[in-house]
């Protein structure tokens, strides 16, 4: 059976990006507003004025100090306060598969691979921007490929998913190449006016070439095992789609984007996420200490921290469980993908290391690779 491996991955970054102190001065500047305009509703106990944020606030609950985004001075504006990305005629490409063509180009590059030889293209990732067609036939259009397309949506855990899938199509023979895109904005779904949520996200796009072992290039990471978990939970959720569409304004009804039970997604998620990898090590006879790297979803770094504690059984260095959310905040499916592409290089041959994500859904996808 003809094994599948990761050639590459590409990784594309908006120019703007929002720091912490940025954003809890937009939020308050608007929290301040509407409890002064809401004054008396709030002294009659008919309303409950609005917290302020603080950056501490932000990186002691998260860890996170900035975020890339698409459309920086919309989401700052007090009297908007989410992204505005000018609307583009069906005949010009699409922002979301634009983003992706680049993640992608960026992963063949890599490669010293051309569009024509790849096979297929997925587009996975947690908020499409239509239902169809598919973005990833438009995405596949872009870059001249031949082959097949389709898009797929797991929410955080839609790039290892994306890979298993590819995996799947290479060793039964289906393909021979396969690119996973992941294009992520993130901030097209977060209430910038809710404080215990509006720093979680981020806008990114990345792409991870799957292929046949036998067409690899050199220092390819060969898949050694995937392992895919759901199970329902209403802890994480987004209602925002085209079966409630509404007027613009109603962008920001919190019940119509991003909403979470943060304290029980984490008590929930974090035993359930390393036991899936504790299992999975077991039944492939690794011992947790012969990870040499574990490239975590980017949510959160209490969560990371703890999850990889209760795998190797102690705490591990960012050495060793790196982190990229600093910086670029939760990019949902892309965040492991980051952190692999930025942190994969001191690999040698035989070095085994984790992929994992986890999210809404509950989902979680973990894929074990080694250096060839």
């Amino acid at each position: 059976m003809t094994k599948a491996v990761i050639s590459s991955t590409g990784l594309w970054t908006p120019k703007d990006s929002i720091s912490n102190d940025e954003l809890v001065e937009s939020y308050n500047t608007w929290a301040e507003r509407w409890n002064a305009e809401n004054e008396a509703r709030i002294t009659a106990g008919q309303a409950t004025a609005k917290p302020l944020s603080s950056s501490s606030f932000i990186e002691k609950a998260s860890g996170i100090k900035s975020r890339f985004v698409i459309s920086k001075d919309a989401v700052l504006d007090p009297d908007i306060m989410a992204p505005r990305i000018k609307e583009r005629p069906d005949e010009e490409i699409s922002i979301l598969a634009e983003i992706a063509v680049a993640a992608a180009k960026d992963a063949l590059n890599n490669a010293n691979r051309a569009a024509k030889d790849v096979d297929a293209v997925l587009v996975a990732c947690s908020n499409l921007q239509r239902p169809y067609p598919a973005i990833s036939v438009e995405v596949q259009d872009a870059l001249g490929m031949e082959g097949f397309g389709f898009d797929m949506n797991v929410a955080c855990s839609s790039a290892t998913f994306g890979i298993a899938s590819a995996r799947a199509m290479i060793e039964s023979g289906q393909a021979r190449s396969v690119l996973v895109c992941n294009p992520e904005i993130c901030s097209g779904h977060l209430n910038f006016r809710d404080r215990d949520s509006h720093f979680i996200f981020g806008d990114v796009a990345t792409a991870v070439l799957v292929e046949a072992e036998d067409m690899a290039p050199d220092g390819a990471f060969a898949i050694v095992n995937t392992v895919l978990k759901t199970k329902f939970s209403n802890n994480i959720r987004n209602n925002f789609g085209f079966l409630n569409r509404a007027a613009p304004e109603s962008a920001n009804l919190p019940d119509k984007l991003f909403i979470q039970e943060g304290r029980k997604v984490f008590k929930e998620v974090v035993p359930l996420v390393a036991d899936i990898i504790k299992e999975q090590l077991a039944s492939q006879e690794i011992d947790p200490k012969q990870i040499k790297r574990f490239w975590l979803h980017q949510a959160n770094l209490s969560m990371n921290s703890l999850i990889a504690k209760k795998v190797v059984g102690h705490s591990v260095p960012e050495e060793i469980a790196p982190v990229i959310l600093d910086t670029y905040a939760n990019t949902s499916s892309a965040g492991s993908i980051i952190a692999f592409h930025k942190t994969k290089h001191d690999f040698k041959t035989a070095d085994i290391g984790l992929i994992c994500s986890f999210g809404a859904g509950y989902s979680a996808g973990s894929i074990i690779v080694e250096k060839r």
